[in-house]
Formats: C-alpha cells, structure tokens, sequence
C-alpha cells in the first residue's frame, strides 16, 4: 500500500480535495476579504459558515438576475435584445447644410 493513501496521519484524498475547492470558492469569491493562508488556517467551524455564507449569497444573486431575466421576457424583450428608437421615416441627404 502507498504511503500517500494512508489516512491516520493525514486527510484522505476526497476531503483534501473537497478542502482545497472549499478554500478556493472563498477565496475567489470573497471579493479580496481573504487569502488562501488565512482560510487555510481559520477553525473548520468558521470556514464552514464563511463558505455557507457565500454560498448563500451568491444563490440568491443568482435568482435575483433570473427573475430579471423573466420579467424583460415577459416584457417582450428577449435577451440580449436592445430597445430602438421609434424613427417614422428614413432622412433624405439630398439636402445640402446650409454654409456659414
């Protein structure tokens, strides 16, 4: 057996994995109020709500920018689809501007 997969002296592969992502997600996502080291370093129970947190957050942005999304929709307007100006007719440009 690989010493690399022995889990009494250390984490195993899975949690390590799910760790390192956790840290990242705050770190990336906490709008610079965090680096890696002092995440990597904070107690698991703070870790864990500050991730919960953010997540939290950023769900319901995400339903927010949905429910946008729904009404321009309902609205007529498709995504992504700019609102015109009512012009009624082309302009001619056989007209000279007048010289000063």
């Amino acid at each position: 057996m690989f010493p690399y997969l022995l889990t009494f002296f250390g984490l195993t592969p899975d949690y390590r994995l799910f760790l390192f992502k956790q840290i990242h997600e705050i770190v990336f996502h906490g709008g610079g109020g965090y680096d890696w080291n002092t995440v990597y370093n904070m107690p698991i129970w703070l870790r864990r709500f500050t991730f919960e947190t953010l997540r939290e957050h950023f769900e319901k942005q995400n339903e927010e920018a949905e429910k946008q999304q729904n009404m321009m929709k309902n609205n007529g307007k498709s995504k992504g689809e700019l609102s015109r100006p009512n012009i009624a007719s082309k302009p001619t440009y056989t007209t000279k501007a007048p010289r000063k």
